[in-house]
C-alpha cells in the first residue's frame, strides 16, 4: 500500500466516524488544516501525517448521546442498586417493595450530588444532564461551600460546622480522572474537614472514564470511602505504552509506534516546554475527547493552540496553560 491509498483509506475512515460517532466534529477541511502541522514523506514510515491520520482514526471521541448514557450508568450502577442492595440486607433479605421504596426515597433524600471542580468545570457542568436522565430533584444538588459552616466570634476565632447534619453521604461526578491530581488537590481539606466533623458521613467520586494509576492515586491518597468509574482505561489506552492497543497489528503496515511518539514529543516540547506533559497532562497520552471538552491527558497534537493548528478545542482552566 502507498502512502496516497492508506491516507485515503485513513480518510475514509475518519469521514465515516465523525458522521456518525462524532457528531461531525472533524470535517475534511479542519483535517486538511491540522496536517499541514506535520511534515509529508513519500515513504510512509518517515510520514508525519500519515502517522498522524492513523492515530486520529483510532481517537476514542463521546458525544452528548453516550455522555447522558453514562451518567445513568453511574447513578443506576454505583448509586441505586448499591442502595438498594444493603437495604435488603439491612432487612433480612426483605423483598418488600413498600419498604425498599420508602427507605431508599429516605437514603436518597439524605444524599447530595456535586460536581468535581469550582462552578465552571466540567464536573458541574455534567450535573444537569445527570439531574435530567435520573429524574432527580434539584434539591439534590449542591456546591461545596454549601457543606461546611464557618463562624468567627467577636475574637475571631473561626468554628467550622456540617451546614446540614442530616446529610449522610455526598457524591462528587466528574467526566474523567486522568492522574488523579485534580481530585486528589481538590478534595484534600474539604475532605478532611468533613471526617473531622463526622466520620460516619460517606464521600464518593464517581467518574465516567478513569486510568486504572489515576483510581489508585485517589483511593491511596485521599479520604473518600469510595471511588469507582463506569469505564477503566487501563495501560493500552495510553497511545504508546507497551501494551498499546492502537498500534497492534501493524505489522502489515508501515506504521511504527516508535516514530510517532518521537515526532508526537518533538511538537508537544515545541508547545508547552514541559517534559511531563508532551504527550498529554502528566505524560497521559490519550485518544480521547467529549462533547463538552478535550481531556488534557489526551495528546496536545490533537488539541494544542501553541504556534499549532489544532483538530479539536480545548477549553482550558486558565488560558494561559493547560497544566497548572
Amino acid at each position: 500500500m502507498n502512502k496516497l491509498e492508506l491516507k485515503d483509506e485513513l480518510k475514509l475512515k475518519i469521514s465515516k466516524l465523525s458522521e456518525n460517532v462524532w457528531e461531525n466534529k472533524v470535517k475534511g477541511e479542519n483535517i486538511e488544516r491540522w496536517l499541514r502541522n506535520f511534515q509529508a514523506n513519500e515513504d510512509i514510515s518517515a510520514c508525519e501525517s500519515s502517522h498522524a491520520l492513523f492515530m486520529l482514526s483510532n481517537f476514542m471521541y463521546f458525544g452528548v448521546k453516550e455522555i447522558r448514557e453514562l451518567l445513568k450508568s453511574i447513578y443506576r450502577d454505583k448509586v441505586k442498586i448499591p442502595l438498594i442492595r444493603d437495604i435488603r440486607l439491612q432487612n433480612n433479605n426483605t423483598k418488600n417493595q413498600a419498604l425498599i421504596k420508602n427507605t431508599y426515597d429516605d437514603e436518597l433524600a439524605a444524599t447530595k450530588f456535586l460536581g468535581m471542580g469550582n462552578p465552571s468545570e466540567s464536573g458541574n457542568h455534567l450535573l444537569y444532564f445527570f439531574r435530567q436522565e435520573n429524574d432527580l430533584p434539584k434539591e439534590l444538588f449542591i456546591h461545596t461551600h454549601e457543606i461546611l459552616s464557618i463562624n468567627r466570634d467577636s475574637n475571631d476565632n473561626k468554628t467550622i460546622s456540617l451546614k446540614n447534619k442530616n446529610i449522610k453521604r455526598y457524591i462528587f461526578i466528574d467526566d474523567v480522572c486522568g492522574s488523579g491530581t485534580q481530585a486528589t488537590q481538590y478534595s484534600e481539606d474539604l475532605l478532611e474537614e468533613i471526617k473531622d466533623l463526622d466520620d460516619k458521613v460517606e464521600v464518593c467520586y464517581f467518574t465516567l472514564f478513569a486510568t486504572s494509576e489515576g483510581l489508585k492515586n485517589i483511593r491511596r491518597n485521599t479520604l473518600f470511602d469510595k471511588v469507582d468509574c463506569i469505564f477503566e482505561l487501563d495501560d493500552s489506552f495510553r497511545c504508546f505504552s507497551e501494551n498499546s492497543r492502537y498500534f497492534k497489528g501493524m505489522e502489515n503496515l508501515p506504521i511504527s509506534k516508535q516514530f510517532a511518539e518521537k515526532f508526537c514529543k518533538k511538537y508537544g516540547q515545541q508547545m508547552l516546554f514541559i517534559e511531563d506533559h508532551q504527550l498529554g497532562y502528566k505524560n497521559g497520552q490519550m485518544l480521547m475527547g467529549f462533547s463538552h471538552n478535550i481531556p488534557d491527558n489526551t495528546l496536545p497534537i490533537i488539541w494544542s493552540e501553541d504556534n499549532w493548528q489544532p483538530l479539536l478545542k480545548r477549553y482550558s482552566k486558565l488560558s494561559s496553560s493547560f497544566y497548572e
